[in-house]
C-alpha cells in the first residue's frame, strides 16, 4: 500500500474516459489498496484512480467515516435540482468554487471481487459520488462551473505556480 501522487489539471490522463476493469485480480486489489491509502491523508474526500495516473474506473473515497473502493461505478440516479455546490479537486490545487451538483446520488459498480455494489448519499457524499464518477468520464469539476464562474476559475488556473 502506498500513497501516490496525485496528477494535476493539465495531465492527458485526467481528460481520457477510463476503461471498464475486467479482470478482478491481483493488481486491481494492489491499486484499490493504493487508492485507499492515498485517500486517507487528510482532507481528502475521493481519489479517482486516473488522478493517480491510472485509465481505469475505480475510486477511492473516505467521507464522514466511510472509506472504501468502487470499481466500474456508475451513476444510476440523482435527486433534486442542480445547485451551485462549493467544491475543490486534489488535481487543481488551492481553487475553490461552486460546481453544479444534485443533492443526492446513487451508484452502482463492483468490489474488488467482482460483486455488485452500490453507494448512495446526500450532501458530501452525492457530492463525492458525482466528482469522482467525472474523474472517470474524462471530466475535471472546472467543466461543472457556470460559464463566469469557469472563466474565473481558469484564470486562477494559468496563474497558479503548479500549472
Amino acid at each position: 500500500m502506498t500513497v501516490r501522487e496525485i496528477r494535476l489539471y493539465g495531465d492527458p490522463v485526467l481528460r481520457m474516459a477510463c476503461a471498464e476493469i475486467t479482470a478482478f485480480d491481483d493488481g486491481i486489489r494492489a491499486l484499490v489498496d493504493d487508492l485507499i491509502e492515498t485517500v486517507r491523508v487528510p482532507g481528502r474526500a475521493g481519489v479517482a484512480a486516473p488522478q493517480i495516473g491510472v485509465g481505469l474506473r475505480a475510486f477511492s473515497y473516505n467521507v464522514d467515516d466511510r472509506v472504501g473502493a468502487i470499481l466500474n461505478p456508475r451513476i444510476v440516479e440523482v435527486r433534486g435540482d442542480v445547485v451551485p455546490t462549493g467544491e475543490g479537486c486534489l488535481s487543481v490545487p488551492g481553487l475553490w468554487h461552486d460546481a453544479l451538483r444534485h443533492p443526492y446520488a446513487r451508484v452502482e459498480g463492483q468490489d474488488v471481487d467482482g460483486e455488485t455494489i452500490v453507494l448512495e448519499g446526500e450532501g458530501l457524499f452525492a457530492q463525492m459520488l458525482q466528482h469522482e464518477t467525472d474523474h472517470l468520464d474524462g471530466m475535471v469539476y472546472l467543466q461543472r462551473l457556470a460559464k463566469d464562474e469557469r472563466r474565473i476559475a481558469m484564470r486562477e488556473v494559468r496563474e497558479s505556480d503548479w500549472f
